[in-house]
């Protein structure tokens, strides 16, 4: 089973909620791994201090021009939509940062002109946690495109345990590539006007995509119902409430793990993953 945790903007409590029901499940399943994809600045090994024993370099083809075959022809500079190839008088300038690696420019060449070359972006790194199974990717400083390494952190998932996917925050590009093919969206959000309006995004991204989802709604307070609302008005499921307590934000402020320090969440998770079972079954 692959179980994204995302949410429509940062701050909202996702990688509490994800690195916590991955401890929650390695209690009661002996297969668990989470995949840390938000690449651009992972946090889950903060909570979750894993013992990282494999690095895995991870690149994307960019072309290269021998300029002795070339002929300007200027073929591959309309094909490419990224604009990483550009026709400067008597020469193809290309530009890697914008390369998408497709390949496309070397297919078009009609003087097979274009090579490709690795060009490293970043790298995958796994491990554990206890009986939890880790990965992250971390991109390189200053690099523009995240779902390549994105891609790299998937290949890792184990396909007869549970994959807790902690997605990027927001619902562009990297959202996407880390959600596309799960069984199962957990939507976090808060109770505030830009937490909702933002829930509201993330919930046109998984309908368009077709996944399953439910929502999470983090620092629930008793006297406001702005959530339940809204969420009534989109119809979709609120699989839990974690309630908004000063000993959860203590807990997690340090690196902790609620499920440790706080004991009274554990009904939420528990609450959590049958919603999300019997949601998966239907």
């Amino acid at each position: 089973m692959k179980i994204a945790i995302a949410s429509g903007k940062g701050g909202t409590g996702k990688t509490t909620v994800s690195t916590n029901l991955a401890f929650f499940l390695c209690e009661v399943n002996d297969n668990v791994v989470y995949l840390d994809c938000d690449v651009e600045e992972p946090n889950g090994h903060l909570f979750l201090n894993p013992v990282l024993s494999e690095k895995i370099v991870s690149s994307i083809p960019v072309p290269v021009v021998d300029e002795s075959k070339c002929d300007i022809c200027g073929e591959c500079v309309r094909f490419c939509e990224y604009k990483a190839l550009v026709r400067l008088g008597k020469t193809v300038m290309v530009f890697p940062e914008l390369c998408h690696g497709c390949g496309g420019c070397t297919l078009v060449c009609p003087q097979h002109a274009i090579q490709e070359q690795p060009r490293e972006i970043g790298f995958v790194e796994s491990g554990n946690s206890g009986k939890i199974g880790f990965v992250h990717g971390r991109l390189n400083i200053g690099e523009a495109m995240s779902p390549p390494l994105i891609r790299g952190v998937l290949r890792q998932i184990h396909s007869d345990g549970v994959n807790i996917i902690d997605a990027p925050p927001g619902t562009s590009c990297p959202v996407i590539a880390s959600i596309r093919d799960v069984d199962f969206v957990v939507l976090v959000t808060e109770p505030t006007p830009f937490g909702l309006n933002d829930l509201g995004l993330a919930l046109d991204m998984v309908r368009e995509l077709g996944v399953p989802h439910g929502v999470v709604v983090n620092r629930a307070e008793e006297d406001n119902r702005d959530a339940e609302n809204f969420c009534e008005k989109k119809q979709v499921e609120i699989l839990t409430k974690i309630p908004d307590d000063r000993r959860i934000a203590e807990c997690y402020s340090k690196g902790g793990m609620i499920l440790k320090d706080v004991p009274d969440v554990r009904k939420n998770f528990e609450e959590l993953w049958n919603a999300i079972r019997k949601r998966v079954k239907e």
